[in-house]
């Protein structure tokens, strides 16, 4: 699936199997929320980002309303996933569980801090929202950290 944003060229590449899986991983945390990294990669010319993997938190904490991830683990896990594949850290997902795909307060502040990390250094993370009800995923929405907002691709 190729999405974009209309305020800018941003582009995104994402398989829907890999979306499917994200969805049935939310869909049996349900009814707490849960989440985990986007693994990816730029294309040659910088233009579209290629979302390829995600990888899940060793340890977390989910309640209906709240997701804490850790990192624990993440370091050793991206430096073999850079000299293997060249992919590395691109974002975030969670779901909402009984909720919409709208970002919060919180989730804005965790994307302005990762770009503005000097330590993670990407300057536009991602960012999936998926709304878990009991039957499975009725949404999602993808968003990119961009000038101090997050845009919907579409």
């Amino acid at each position: 699936m190729k999405l974009a944003t209309q305020d800018t060229n941003l582009k995104l590449v994402i398989d829907s199997d890999l979306i499917d899986e994200i969805k049935d991983i939310g869909t049996k945390k349900y009814p707490n929320e849960f989440g985990g990294f986007l693994i990816g990669k730029y294309s040659d010319e910088l233009s579209t980002l290629i979302i390829t993997s995600f990888l899940l938190p060793n340890k977390y904490i989910g309640h209906p309303m709240s997701f804490e991830r850790s990192t624990d683990g993440l370091h050793k896990l991206l430096k073999e996933l850079f000299i293997s594949k060249q992919e590395y850290y691109v974002g975030e997902w969670h779901t909402h569980t009984n909720g919409s795909t709208n970002y919060s307060s919180t989730d804005f502040n965790a994307m302005k801090a990762i770009a503005e990390c000097e330590t993670v250094n990407i300057h536009n993370p991602v960012l999936l929202i998926l709304s878990i009800e009991k039957t499975g995923c009725d949404n999602f929405t993808l968003y990119c950290y961009n000038n101090e907002k997050l845009i919907s691709y579409e």
